[in-house]
C-alpha cells in the first residue's frame, strides 16, 4: 500500500478529494502524515477528523530555507512514504525536499500549464481573457510549476468569469484529477520520459481531454 505525505497550508480542499477517494476504495493508499506551515490552516481539522497524523512545521523556526525542507524530508522518510502531494502548500519546495522525492512529489494548479504558473493562475486567466482554463497535476522539480505533466483536465472561461467563479469551476475538476493522478503512481503506470510523463495503457488523446473516473 502506498503512504502518502501531505504538504497543505489552507483549506485542504484537495486533500478531503484524497482521504475521500481512499475512503471510498478508488486509492489504495494510507496518508501517514499531514505536514502544514500554517497552525490554522484548516486542512489540520481536516486531517484530525480523519484519524491522520498531524504536524506544524514554521520556517522561521529553522535557521534557513534548506534545514526547513531536510527535517520534512526527514518526517516523511521516517514514515516510509512513497509519494509526497502538495495539497493546497503555498511555498515553493526546496531542494533539498526535491533531491530526496524526485519524481516523487505531485502538485496541482488551476491553469494548464506552462500558461498562468505562480499565484492566482484563475485571475491571470480572467485577466488573460482566456476561452479555456483548467488544471494540471504535475511532478514538481525546483522551479515554479515547472516539472512533467501528468494530468490536464479542461474547463471552459466565460466573458463574465471573476476569479471566483472559474475558481469553483478549475476545483470540480481539480477534485477529480489528483486522486487520479495519484492511483495511476500507486499502480505503476506513469513513466517520466525527460519532460514527458507517459501513462501506462490509455489512450492519451481520449483521457487528457476527459479523464475518466475510474472505478475502485
Amino acid at each position: 500500500m502506498l503512504n502518502i505525505g501531505a504538504l497543505a497550508s489552507g483549506r485542504g480542499s484537495n486533500f478531503q478529494a484524497i482521504i475521500d477517494s481512499i475512503e471510498s476504495g478508488f486509492l489504495k493508499a494510507k496518508i501517514a502524515v499531514l505536514i502544514s506551515d500554517n497552525p490554522e490552516a484548516y486542512a489540520l481539522q481536516r486531517a484530525k477528523k480523519h484519524g491522520v497524523e498531524t504536524l506544524v512545521l514554521h520556517p522561521k523556526d529553522f535557521h534557513d530555507r534548506d534545514s526547513y525542507y531536510s527535517r520534512i524530508a526527514k518526517e516523511f522518510k521516517t514514515r516510509n512514504t512513497g509519494l509526497v502531494v502538495l495539497a493546497g502548500f503555498m511555498r515553493v519546495v526546496g531542494k533539498s525536499l526535491t533531491r530526496e522525492f524526485h519524481n516523487k512529489i505531485m502538485n496541482i494548479h488551476p491553469a494548464i500549464l506552462p500558461s498562468f504558473p505562480g499565484l492566482h493562475g484563475q485571475k491571470q486567466a480572467v485577466d488573460y481573457g482566456v476561452k479555456i482554463s483548467g488544471c494540471t497535476v504535475h511532478f514538481v522539480d525546483e522551479g515554479v510549476d515547472t516539472g512533467p505533466v501528468i494530468i490536464q483536465a479542461a474547463v471552459p472561461a466565460y466573458h463574465d468569469d471573476t476569479e471566483e467563479s472559474l475558481s469553483e469551476r478549475i476545483l470540480t475538476q481539480e477534485h477529480k484529477i489528483f486522486p487520479l493522478a495519484i492511483r495511476l503512481f500507486s499502480e505503476g503506470r506513469l513513466n517520466v520520459e525527460g519532460r514527458k510523463v507517459v501513462i501506462k495503457g490509455i489512450r492519451e488523446d481520449v483521457f487528457i481531454i476527459n479523464p475518466p473516473l475510474l472505478s475502485p
